[in-house]
């Protein structure tokens, strides 16, 4: 299953409005009756140094309205877990609106800012979290916080067909997978991920991306133990028809397959946050505006 809300960011996408004369355009669709400004410099691919951290609380008016968070306050969460704050609208002052958000944590770390959508910021650390860390966000005088739990990552390395497990910097689990395969162009990208949900069953079917179950790569099937780690249908789960397969060769359609006792297990200790890392796969780079495509900015 493989659709999901598409997100927007970057210079890129404000350049290209620029060259065709849209952004005014644009802008009045939006609903802000001017045009859409060059992204800040805390914005995916804008050149410029990553913004900080700032402990001090925030005072004077907020350039924005109470915002939601993500992670909720009081949650504990992977090491790749990024800050993710929603707007109630449109921002129009991008900078002023980072320069109201101040995050800080213990032990402090470096990271930067960067624009999913025009009502969604983010920040998150230039590497993982540290294990255990403390952090606190607040945004124009809405304060939360969470915590980060062990540094649990996955590895999943298609040169070897394994799917290492590391917790705190020592393996912890080393599992045989199937990732996706080169027919159809299934490959499951390379790059860094994080757990987005767990669902303990979850009905995949190719229709909802456009290919019909009944074509040569479609299907319709009940799934078990899913642990989704991007927004556009890539899970590890639980995959008992692959299992002569796993730590030989790649069949699945860009899930990690894994078997039903090792999907029990990662299912009960991979949570929000927990990085999955993939390399050495002939499927390119992963460059999906998906919304979960933080450790690529």
């Amino acid at each position: 299953m493989r659709l999901k809300g598409i997100y927007m960011s970057g210079s890129s996408l404000f350049a290209a409005l620029k060259a065709a004369g849209i952004a005014l355009i644009l802008g009045w669709v939006l609903g802000t009756g001017t045009a859409l400004a060059d992204p800040a410099p805390g914005d995916p691919g804008v050149a410029g140094p990553a913004a900080g951290q700032d402990p001090t609380p925030f005072t004077g008016e907020a350039p924005f309205g109470p915002p939601r968070f993500v992670p909720a306050n009081g949650a504990t969460v992977g090491v790749a877990q990024p800050i993710i704050i929603n707007f109630p609208g449109l921002v129009d002052d991008s900078a002023a609106a980072e320069s109201a958000v101040h995050v800080s944590s213990v032990p402090p770390v470096p990271g930067k800012f960067y624009w999913m959508s025009p009502t969604q910021l983010r920040w998150r650390p230039l590497t993982f979290w540290p294990a255990h860390t403390a952090v606190t966000v607040d945004a124009g005088g809405t304060v939360s916080g969470f915590q980060t739990g062990d540094a649990l990552v996955a590895t999943a390395d298609d040169a070897t067909h394994q799917l290492t497990v590391t917790r705190n910097g020592n393996v912890e689990k080393t599992i045989p997978m199937s990732m996706g395969m080169s027919a159809g162009g299934h490959q499951t990208p390379n790059g860094t991920y994080y757990v987005q949900e767990k669902m303990p069953s979850v009905v995949m079917d190719s229709s909802t991306y456009g290919v019909p179950v009944n074509s040569t790569y479609g299907y319709k099937t009940t799934v078990e133990l899913a642990v989704r780690f991007d927004d556009s249908g890539d899970f590890v789960h639980s995959a008992p028809w692959s299992v002569d397969d796993q730590g030989k060769r790649d069949v699945s359609h860009g899930c990690i397959n894994i078997s039903p006792a090792n999907a029990k297990w990662f299912f009960d200790n991979f949570g929000a946050g927990d990085p999955i890392v993939v390399k050495n796969s002939s499927g390119g780079t992963y460059s999906r505006h998906d919304g979960s495509n933080d450790w690529q900015l």
